[in-house]
């Protein structure tokens, strides 16, 4: 788990340390110090620790102009025992929503599990973005992982699609096919 560093080929369109509207605005990394980890496994220090004990996250790109965040996770996204998606909400997504971003990539080929408890976060979050065109994507979710979420049905809320070359775009152009996809869908 270690040597798995978040989506670095974008850095020099967008850091979300130097973002002074990001979260994580000001964050100071270590390229040599594995701090956290995802059960017993050291992580690569460039993940970002948001308040979960085993999901991490790094905000690969935010566009203020069209509203949207790529983020990508690592870990166990667990809601029945540590409710990770109300930390999510309330630490990152409230943060973003509330700079007017309303459209969310979530690439989560790399969350390995995923534990389902009830819907009450993502309804609100889905709430707090419909009226203004938001939606929120997970891209590459695991077959596992996404088996639970559709037995969750979360996928009422988080939409579910697979690009295996989402590395190859640039993040504009990888916002335009997703918005593309999901104005088809949303219809």
């Amino acid at each position: 788990m270690h040597n798995i560093e978040p989506f670095y080929n974008w850095r020099h369109l967008y850091t979300a340390e130097e973002d002074e509207l990001s979260p994580f605005y000001g964050r100071e990394y270590s390229e040599f110090e594995y701090t956290n980890s995802v059960y017993n496994y050291y992580i690569h220090p460039q993940w970002d620790e948001f308040g979960s004990r085993n999901l991490y996250l790094k905000i690969l790109f935010t566009d203020y102009q069209f509203n949207f965040a790529i983020i990508e996770l690592l870990g166990e996204w667990n809601d029945a025992i540590d409710n990770d998606i109300m930390t999510l909400k309330r630490n990152i997504i409230d943060t973003l929503i509330a700079e007017g971003i309303t459209k969310y990539i979530l690439i989560t080929e790399n969350v390995m599990n995923f534990h389902s408890s009830d819907d009450c976060y993502y309804e609100e979050w889905w709430d707090d973005i419909k009226d203004d065109g938001g939606w929120i994507v997970s891209l590459n979710m695991p077959v596992q992982t996404r088996q639970e979420f559709e037995r969750a049905r979360l996928n009422n809320y988080v939409h579910l699609l697979d690009d295996d070359k989402w590395r190859t775009y640039q993040p504009l152009h990888l916002y335009n096919m997703v918005d593309n996809i999901m104005l088809k869908r949303l219809e």
